[in-house]
């Protein structure tokens, strides 16, 4: 029984090449009691990769998220497929604003201890006594209402690149930290506010509306299917769009362009730019916002320490990243003391 990928990254991205398909980036979620993450881990790893499926997939006890690539004539097999599994049919699935045929190149379904990250107790609290969820026509009402409160539930390098206007945007590195943030910022507001939330699919609003609710604020609402769904509502019923930037993405395209509003700078020479990059020094990795003229002076890097070890031989970056001390710097968004101009 095959529960892992055969093929690499690169092996992957020639095949999707050679084919010349459509694919469709997607993604969903589900708040749900599974009693076995593990047995339904394996079942969708094995139906999805004869899917051919790609992307990157949590399940928990408490239910799915699912970020995926999907092959555009085997969509109505996977519609199928998964309005078979109980809990999950009719679940929405949010496709993205613009496709990439490589948004994914490999199958990763992992059991998670949850399926968001956010450090709370559920037991504390009714996780099903949710915030109000509303559409985009409704959203766009709100946000113009005087006695609203709006809030970005993601981390400062996805705001950082686009947000509603008016919204405030906590500069915290993980959904974690922005809660307790949040609640300390807008007490003064718990009785007499309208709490306004949202996030890129939704999946975060749905704990924290619940979490804030508990916490004493009397009127919440989170945008239904967040920034993805905000964008097809608008798009399909010619709304007036509030959204400004682009919305930041978890897979390889890293952001989609909402709107033509540019809103953030190069990190390092203070250009108007609203384009991510890793670092290409590996030992590095860091996601940060370069230019196009920054990135060919500095070969994609975010700093000239990190230029000169990505000019060395591979095998020698690679004596370089050995031991655990080396990796305490990887993966890390936008936090160092290298880039002279931050979000």
């Amino acid at each position: 029984m095959q529960l892992y990928n055969k093929l690499s990254a690169k092996e992957r991205a020639e095949l999707i090449d050679k084919a010349g398909e459509d694919r469709l980036t997607l993604s969903f979620y589900k708040y749900a009691k599974i009693g076995n993450p593990e047995i339904f881990r394996n079942h969708l790893f094995l139906a999805w990769d004869q899917l051919e499926v790609l992307g990157r997939i949590y399940v928990a006890h408490e239910g799915i998220n699912a970020q995926l690539s999907v092959p555009a004539k085997k969509f109505n097999e996977f519609k199928a497929f998964i309005d078979d599994i109980n809990f999950l049919e009719n679940v929405r699935l949010n496709i993205a604003v613009e496709q990439d045929a490589k948004s994914f190149l490999k199958l990763k379904v992992k059991v998670r201890p949850k399926i968001v990250a956010d450090g709370l107790n559920d037991t504390s609290f009714d996780v099903t006594n949710k915030g109000v969820h509303v559409d985009a026509e409704t959203f766009n009402q709100l946000i113009e209402d005087p006695n609203t409160v709006l809030v970005d539930m993601r981390n400062h390098y996805e705001s950082e690149i686009g947000h509603f206007k008016n919204a405030i945007t906590p500069d915290v590195d993980t959904f974690r930290d922005s809660l307790d943030i949040i609640e300390e910022d807008l007490k003064d507001y718990k009785e007499d506010k309208k709490l306004v939330m949202y996030c890129t699919g939704g999946i975060r609003c749905e704990k924290a509306s619940a979490y804030y609710k508990h916490k004493g604020f009397k009127n919440v609402f989170q945008l239904e299917g967040g920034i993805i769904e905000y964008t097809r509502q608008v798009n399909e019923k010619a709304l007036e769009n509030k959204f400004l930037g682009k919305n930041f993405v978890f897979d390889h395209r890293r952001s989609e362009r909402i709107s033509d509003d540019v809103i953030s700078s190069c990190h390092q020479c203070g250009k108007a730019c609203d384009t991510h990059v890793n670092c290409a020094n590996e030992a590095c990795h860091l996601l940060f916002i370069q230019c196009k003229e920054c990135s060919k002076a500095m070969d994609t890097c975010c700093s000239t320490e990190c230029q000169d070890i990505n000019a060395l031989p591979i095998e020698t970056q690679r004596e370089l990243r050995k031991g655990s001390h080396n990796s305490n710097k990887i993966f890390k968004k936008g936090r160092s003391e290298k880039l002279k101009y931050k979000a």
